[in-house]
């Protein structure tokens, strides 16, 4: 069994081993689409494939659409050259469900592949072509957060960047630039607008794009390299639109288990590839069943009824809602919280962690108890029914190979967002007392008994990345497990960093309960578990 045009044609083969193919006339929906397009997503990566290639397949079967998709893919080529096109676009979706049980899907609604490359001339002509086109509605994107940035860690402009405000948008090599250009091409060949519309895991991620988008445009308009015009288009939302969104689903990287069934199932060259950008790539994605996607219902050039694939439209202040809900009570905290727990318990599968009666309890109390209090309800989604999912299907799927120590990746950067904004709802409340909360300043009084870097057995373990370990670990390695040492001295003012806590902890009243917290959490081997049958009892 080949994962290609030739080898689909065999479909009883497919079927018998329990495929669901498409439904629809591909090399119609192919010659439709590159004729008059309607979306282009940017990022040929496993969450678009899981989801959005996913939601656009269901609704070809359902004739709710006549087109598919066109992706292009502008970090790593290789994608593209190594996997979309020696496939002929297809790929398989595997969803791993929390009860075992496995759904096998063949995707085939990516109709055309791209590479983001100016200096390719064939390539760039076809994505000016595309963005030329009247008929494009909508232009997505999962790039990461990093791909918005035109900065290095420093905060100087990147070279590329740099020389592409100078350069215009001829021949840009920036990934904003090159879409900044293409934005140029629609600007001067048609008057129907388009939504450009980011699809990443980060907060009001539309002003991302838009604002990495504009100063392009700013040094062309100001260096004299493109029409004033440009800029006033991008600024007229009936005619470019930035919307927000927010996305929810896991997708890792391809598992051995999965590519194991598949090759037991008889499909040939399934082997992951890692290109030389160091990107695992393989002709199948493996994806849990669970999946949101809220998006601000602002299209200037209308869009396809995607709603009926189960994305969400609505306003920007219901997205915003949706995404607060989520990072700061529903499910970022909960994870955060079995993150740090989990590497001082040698747990190395979230899975496995929800087996953990105390663990369990810790986030059901995070998250009922102490979250949902102060969740303001977008009403797009229910608060209790997604903690619910969380807690019961997406975190205890045993197929979701996501680990604490993973997790546990920058949490300096994430306790301001994922726990300060309750804090802060609690200060704020008159009917709601801070000194109520007792599980979140037990998350922060082990994330410093974490950043010692000893489990609860006494073990030495590695710290996960953190921008902040150089400034945190000389002073979490004051402390100890065997010998008595002056608590408070040593972490008073690591309390009162509002840009790690969201509060000084000292001013919101936490400060003693966190410091008595980790007291209890130093008294030697098994004080974590200790701790933990007690207060989550």
């Amino acid at each position: 069994m080949e994962l290609n045009s030739q080898g689909l044609k065999k479909r009883e083969q497919w079927l018998d081993k329990g495929y669901q193919l498409g439904e629809y006339d591909r090399e119609e929906v192919r010659a439709l689409t590159r004729k008059n397009p309607l979306w282009i997503h940017f990022g040929a990566g496993n969450i678009f494939r899981a989801f959005q290639a996913n939601v656009v397949e269901k609704l070809l079967n359902e004739k709710v659409l006549d087109r598919g998709l066109i992706v292009a893919e502008g970090f790593d080529y290789e994608i593209v050259e190594k996997m979309n096109r020696p496939h002929d676009d297809y790929s398989i979706l595997v969803t791993l469900k929390a009860d075992g049980t496995v759904e096998k899907k063949v995707i085939g609604s990516v109709v055309e592949s791209c590479i983001l490359d100016s200096a390719n001339e064939e390539e760039f002509t076809r994505l000016k072509e595309i963005f030329a086109n009247p008929s494009l509605q909508m232009a997505s994107f999962t790039i990461t957060e990093k791909g918005y940035s035109l900065v290095d860690g420093s905060g100087k402009l990147l070279a590329s960047v740099e020389e592409d405000f100078k350069g215009g948008p001829e021949q840009p090599s920036s990934y904003i630039g090159k879409v900044a250009s293409l934005l140029y091409m629609r600007y001067r060949n048609t008057d129907k607008g388009i939504a450009m519309v980011s699809m990443d895991n980060c907060s009001h991620n539309g002003d991302k794009l838009y604002e990495a988008i504009s100063a392009f445009v700013k040094e062309w308009v100001a260096n004299g390299l493109v029409e004033a015009g440009f800029e006033n288009y991008i600024n007229d939302k009936t005619r470019v639109s930035f919307p927000w969104t927010m996305i929810d689903k896991i997708t890792p990287r391809p598992d051995a288990s999965v590519e194991k069934i598949l090759n037991e199932d008889g499909i040939e060259e399934l082997d992951p590839i890692i290109t030389s950008k160091n990107t695992y790539v393989a002709p199948f994605v493996n994806a849990e069943e669970c999946e949101y996607l809220v998006v601000e219902d602002v299209f200037p050039n209308g869009r396809p009824e995607l709603e009926k694939g189960g994305i969400m439209f609505t306003d920007r202040e219901t997205v915003d809602k949706v995404e607060k809900m989520k990072v700061c009570t529903c499910l970022n905290p909960l994870h955060t919280s079995l993150a740090v727990f989990g590497c001082l318990l040698g747990y190395k599968k979230i899975c496995d962690e929800m087996k953990d009666e105390q663990l369990r309890k810790l986030i059901e109390k995070i998250g009922y108890e102490e979250g949902l209090p102060v969740v303001v309800d977008p009403k797009v989604i229910d608060p209790k029914e997604f903690i619910d999912t969380v807690i019961n299907v997406r975190l205890v799927n045993p197929f979701m190979p996501d680990t604490p120590q993973r997790i546990a990746t920058d949490t300096s950067q994430k306790l301001a967002i994922r726990f300060g904004e309750t804090i802060k709802k609690y200060e704020a409340s008159d009917s709601l007392n801070v000194s109520d909360l007792k599980l979140i300043p037990l998350v922060f009084a082990g994330w410093i008994r974490y950043l010692m870097g000893i489990d609860d057995q006494g073990e030495t373990f590695d710290l996960s990345p953190d921008p902040l370990l150089d400034t945190l670990t000389p002073i979490a390695s004051k402390l100890s497990l065997e010998e008595d040492v002056n608590v408070e001295k040593i972490v008073e003012e690591l309390l009162r960093n509002e840009s790690i806590f969201g509060v000084d902890l000292e001013k919101a009243g936490l400060a003693e309960k966190v410091i008595g917290y980790l007291k209890e959490l130093c008294a030697g081997k098994g004080a974590v578990r200790a701790a933990l049958r007690k207060y989550t009892g």
